[in-house]
């Protein structure tokens, strides 16, 4: 990675990641690799749009806890608004979502 391709800390901070708790998932009529995510953010729920389908069914999502760009500015994807991203490591097999191994609340601060 070059130096120009890297961010200083407050460029970091600027970006708010949060706990939330996946409460419906969906798939979206006519999308090969995107699901429709209703996530607990605490304070609010909100709808996210993530490209997961290769390694995800709607099922094994609900209840998980995973991390979210909440700040966001909210972007129409196939027509669905999403209002967040979720992070997720890219590997050959697909999409791995990053999770927590205990359980944490909607909403929490994530450093």
């Amino acid at each position: 990675m070059s130096e120009d391709e890297k961010i200083n800390i407050d460029d970091f901070f600027k970006v708010e990641l949060k706990v939330a708790k996946v409460l419906e998932a969906s798939e979206i009529e006519g999308a090969d690799r995107l699901l429709r995510l209703r996530v607990d953010l605490g304070s609010e729920t909100r709808q996210l749009v993530a490209g997961i389908k290769k390694s995800y069914t709607p099922q094994e999502l609900v209840g998980k806890h995973i991390i979210v760009v909440a700040n966001l500015k909210p972007a129409t994807v196939r027509g669905v608004e999403s209002q967040g991203m979720l992070l997720a490591a890219s590997t050959e097999d697909g999409p791995v979502l990053a999770t927590f191994d205990k359980d944490v609340a909607p909403g929490t601060k994530v450093k």
